[in-house]
């Protein structure tokens, strides 16, 4: 893991925990002597790095010597580090050497700088996407997922979300049981697949300063509900044809689109908690019946609820 001045400890100790329980676990219920992973903070000078919170750690100097996987932390000393060339062409070098590469909330940025995400899918923390953007504009990056994947490269949005982006490095290497094992002994509630949004609706409706975040609040908790325009009109207290002018300009979609998104977040949730039964998420999130709902994942994700189940559930 390399890190710099003012990076997000939890951005290193989140992840690098992740495999270091992984090597205990193994080492504890397979009686594997060597430690499948040997983790490894570096910066480029070595020796004591302050972090974002205050508090140092001990690093050793880069080196030539190749790794495994090579990860990058963020944090708000990102945007310095990404304009040190020095540290972006050792980058890019270890990056050769590497089996993989990650990048880990604002790392992107970073791994952006040294070259290593043109023509490739990225995400970082939400709040500086338009700079991941900005510093690699042949990049595709990804608004709204955790953790995205394209081929030996993989990077995460923010802070805890570089964890559930390791267990996925771990899964890789050592099957899905393992990760679930080591997510339950760090007591992490959910493990979360990568295209989860990195916040929810209700946390974001709560956040939005769009005239229509009540309206969202509310519908988020009554999706099973008749959520026609004239319905929509009336409860934000508007015309119908006012609501929809309006809504088109602040949304930037239908009424009818917003609501679909709303459900079928909200479906996709349900199955990923575990729900037994898809008439019940049909009809607990406004799809009616299975058909609708089945339609609705196939036309917005190209997979049917069932095999989104098989994969996330």
């Amino acid at each position: 893991m390399l890190c710099f001045a003012n990076a997000q400890i939890l951005d290193i100790t989140g992840p690098l925990e992740v495999f270091a329980r992984t090597s205990r676990w193994l080492q504890d219920h397979h009686g594997i002597e060597e430690p499948p992973y040997a983790v490894e903070l570096v910066s480029m000078a070595g020796g004591p790095v302050r972090m974002s919170n205050g508090l140092e750690m001990l690093s050793a100097p880069v080196h030539d010597r190749p790794v495994d996987t090579l990860l990058v932390s963020g944090g708000i000393g990102a945007l310095a580090a990404a304009d040190d060339l020095a540290l972006t062409d050792w980058l890019l070098g270890a990056a050769g050497r590497a089996r993989r590469v990650a990048g880990v909330c604002t790392g992107a940025i970073i791994l952006a700088a040294a070259g290593l995400l043109a023509n490739r899918k990225a995400t970082t923390h939400w709040a500086y996407l338009d700079r991941l953007q900005d510093r690699e504009a042949d990049c595709t990056v990804d608004r709204s997922s955790i953790y995205v994947r394209d081929g030996d490269l993989v990077t995460s949005a923010g802070v805890t979300a570089g964890m559930d982006m390791a267990l996925a490095l771990v899964e890789d290497d050592h099957g899905r049981a393992v990760a679930l094992h080591v997510a339950q002994e760090l007591v992490i509630y959910l493990r979360r697949p990568g295209d989860q949004a990195q916040f929810s609706r209700h946390v974001a409706a709560e956040l939005s300063d769009t005239p229509f975040a009540a309206l969202e609040s509310w519908v988020l908790d009554h999706l099973d509900a008749d959520l026609a325009v004239t319905e929509l009109a009336a409860r934000a207290g508007l015309s119908e044809r006012q609501f929809y002018r309006r809504f088109i300009a602040e949304i930037g979609a239908s009424p009818a689109t917003w609501v679909r998104d709303l459900r079928l977040a909200a479906a996709r949730r349900h199955i990923e908690l575990g729900a037994r039964s898809l008439k019940d998420v049909a009809r607990r999130c406004g799809f009616g019946d299975e058909q609708r709902l089945r339609r609705a994942f196939q036309a917005r994700l190209g997979v049917t609820p069932s095999e989104y189940a098989q994969r996330f559930g």
